[in-house]
């Protein structure tokens, strides 16, 4: 979901070879340091030699969306591990990489980027097809579901075809929610229905609490983070997947996704969200929670470990209830965080091997979960740390565990094509906000720039 993070939407695997086979494949070891000892799975090259970061100096471009140290922490081991390799970065926020991805990928090609939306870079051949490392490396021994919404065929539809990205986690978004604050309005525990959830928004604003402080501002709409959560209690994901990934036929104007979108105008009218929504940015809403200074937000698990450290104790997370108490329709996105390899990168081998890494170290996999606040990607049966059990962490990674029970993940409906976000997403929950947007208009209006573009 950028400051908008799809993804920011993000709860969501086990050493490799010993040592002694990590240094005669990936001739990318430290010397003998005394520190841990990295692992890296036996893979032939892609090219025919060894997938590694060979024995000379490499320095790997990377282009990030900032705000999140998770990719950042990653080089910064990965480079105390194999100190031959540097990473060079560039950050921007996940609206602008959006916009930028093309021309990013076509004049000055990254090894590493954080990828908006795969379908028109995978079909326009700017990506690079990763399916011969994900064959050396035994990424096709993992769950196939982690590799799915990666994979694009050639009609630019998603869920099939070649493997044009990996991820450095797979992130899942929800409610955050203030127990101090929580407990002044009488919730004790997480609400089981649409209509409880309701009656504690109510009761934070008689009691003078901002009940949500959420992210709208500028070029992000962080409104589709509740938007899309109330979609998945009011219907089927299933459908919401189907229209992400072009299904012919698919659409997001549907009658269940209009009462989810006019549930949100009702917390918008009824005064739930802060006054400035429409002009807060992703580090507001932060500073704002860690401040105290809202009961609720809807994030990422990406911040499960920011506020496991400033809100030690003080902060719970839930998914967004069903209508019902004890209904089993509801979901949430849940997604890698997305990474691909430009298919005119000059280190492509590193790159990959990187990515693995991140998916089989123990290092990187703690990391992954108490920087991420997420599940790493890799094997079912992969290493885990432990975490506290009274975290955020162990609360997000619960949740999780949820969601796939009842088959309740989605990708962003910001990643269905590469302008939908920036382009009619969000400038229509905006207007949503100002009163000069209906849900119904704002469906039908999303489903027409939707088709305009799909149909180009």
């Amino acid at each position: 979901m950028s400051q908008s993070r799809n993804h920011r939407l993000r709860a969501i695997a086990g050493g490799g070879l010993a040592l002694s086979a990590a240094l005669a494949l990936a001739g990318c070891t430290p010397p003998g340091s005394g520190g841990p000892e990295p692992t890296s799975p036996a893979a032939s090259g892609a090219a025919g030699g060894e997938i590694s970061c060979g024995p000379e100096d490499v320095v790997l471009s990377a282009y990030i969306e900032t705000g999140f140290p998770l990719p950042n922490e990653l080089f910064a081991e990965f480079t105390k591990q194999y100190p031959n390799v540097t990473f060079d970065v560039r950050e921007d926020q996940f609206a602008v990489i959006t916009q930028n991805a093309p021309r990013v990928l076509q004049d000055d090609p990254p090894d590493l980027m954080r990828i908006p939306q795969m379908s028109e870079l995978a079909s326009g051949g700017l990506l690079l097809d990763l399916d011969p490392y994900a064959e050396a490396f035994g990424w096709t021994e993992w769950p196939a579901s982690q590799l799915e919404q990666l994979r694009v065929d050639d009609a630019g539809r998603r869920g099939d075809g070649p493997l044009y990205a990996m991820g450095l986690n797979f992130s899942m978004t929800g409610v955050f929610y203030n127990k101090e604050l929580a407990a002044q309005i009488g919730m004790t525990e997480a609400p089981k229905s649409l209509a409880e959830l309701d009656g504690y928004l109510a009761d934070a604003k008689a009691a003078g609490i901002t009940p949500i402080a959420q992210f709208n501002g500028g070029a992000t709409g962080g409104l589709l983070f509740p938007l899309q959560a109330l979609m998945a209690s009011y219907g089927s994901t299933a459908p919401i997947n189907d229209w992400i990934f072009q299904v012919e036929g698919a659409s997001i104007d549907t009658p269940d996704n209009l009462a989810a979108a006019e549930h949100l105008q009702s917390w918008v009218e009824a005064g739930y969200f802060a006054e400035d929504v429409n002009s807060m940015d992703y580090a507001q809403m932060m500073s704002r929670f860690i401040g105290g200074e809202s009961l609720f937000i809807f994030d990422g698990d990406w911040e499960s470990g920011n506020l496991d450290t400033n809100m030690a104790g003080k902060a719970g997370f839930f998914l967004m209830p069903p209508l019902e108490e004890g209904g089993t329709q509801f979901g949430a996105m849940s997604a890698p965080l997305t990474y691909g390899i430009s298919a005119n990168a000059e280190h492509p081998d590193c790159a990959a091997f990187f990515l693995d890494w991140t998916a089989t170290n123990e290092e990187a996999r703690t990391i992954t979960v108490e920087v991420g606040g997420s599940h790493p990607m890799g094997p079912a049966d992969a290493f885990m740390p432990e975490v506290d059990a009274d975290s955020v962490t162990a609360a997000t990674l619960a949740a999780g565990t949820q969601v796939n029970a009842v088959n309740g993940a989605m990708d962003f409906i910001a990643n269905a094509t590469g302008s939908i976000y920036a382009q009619s997403w969000t400038p229509n929950i905006q207007q949503l906000v100002a009163g000069q947007q209906t849900a119904a208009g704002m469906l039908t209006a999303v489903q027409a720039d939707y088709e305009a573009e799909v149909g180009d």
